[in-house]
């Protein structure tokens, strides 16, 4: 499943190319499995919106959207006056294999493919997703408010607030790091590598964590996703960006799916144990 550097990463790709595009059209496949959202009234809601931003919401990206004629804020520039007030929202959790795609209307029609968001600017929004764990949501913020992450953002918390979240946890630190909930948009890779990283063995329970060891914790797990989020995310299976490019950042694993592999630091063996039933990948001797 795509965790927060390749979405981040689809999220950034997908605003660079789309961000004040019109959504002409929308067209949705038969499979129910995808939709949150009747696809119907998702068509009514997405065609004519224009699109102010795409953004990373936890493992979710958000398509901020307004009336026609609304104009985005650009890029990394302050403008002079008020940001357009979005009146909606299309949400995309990517599953375990979904894809967004920015292509043209003639790039050829991948299999699976579950929505197809044609744009005035000539260029299509498509949603591919071959397992259909995938989930496409419409949300009229006129009627609904808008989508948050029910946890933490990794990428800000503060160190007060990071050791909050493990206080009196009796469960491994590898689970809590899991639960969304707690942390929003981690997942088994970033976990095992962040883990590594603090030196800190997945076993260990939460609520037992020293200060020092939860702080060696937060500033590693910003460390690695910042870097991977860098080098394009981690494609260890279907994972590709918003142009179907494959990420990089699977080079750089030390433990994550290296079962047996020697440790890049100390040569050790790196071992396989399973926690809260995930895969989870540690050296034994360089985290304690």
């Amino acid at each position: 499943m795509p965790e927060l550097p390749e979405v981040e990463t689809i999220a950034r790709g997908v605003d660079q190319r789309v961000r004040g595009d019109v959504i002409a059209q929308a067209w949705f496949s038969s499979h129910r499995e995808p939709f949150k959202t009747r696809p119907e009234q998702q068509a009514r809601g997405l065609e004519g919106r224009v699109i102010l931003s795409v953004h990373r919401t936890g493992k979710h990206i958000v398509c901020e959207l307004g009336a026609l004629g609304a104009k985005p804020a650009a890029r990394g520039k302050q403008e002079k006056g008020p940001e357009p007030t979005p009146e909606a929202q299309w949400i995309v959790h990517l599953g375990m294999t979904g894809r967004l795609l920015v292509t043209t209307p003639d790039g050829s029609m991948a299999p699976h493919t579950h929505a197809r968001l044609s744009l005035a600017s000539g260029r299509e929004l498509r949603f591919v997703d071959p397992r259909r764990f995938g989930r496409l949501e419409f949300r009229d913020l006129g009627r609904k408010s808008g989508f948050a992450a029910s946890g933490a953002e990794p990428l800000v918390i503060e160190a007060a607030e990071f050791a909050a979240l493990f206080r009196g946890r009796r469960l491994a630190i590898k689970a809590a790091l899991l639960n969304q909930n707690l942390l929003a948009g981690v997942g088994n890779i970033y976990a095992d590598e962040s883990l590594f990283r603090a030196g800190i063995r997945p076993l260990r329970m939460a609520g037992r964590l020293t200060r020092l060891e939860l702080e060696r914790l937060r500033t590693g797990l910003r460390e690695v996703l910042e870097h991977a989020i860098r080098l394009g995310g981690s494609s260890v299976s279907d994972y590709v960006d918003a142009d179907g490019v494959k990420g990089f950042f699977q080079l750089e694993h030390c433990v994550y799916q290296r079962a047996e592999h020697p440790c890049r630091r100390c040569e050790t063996p790196i071992r396989r144990i399973v926690v809260a039933g995930r895969g989870t990948h540690f050296c034994p001797k360089c985290q304690r």
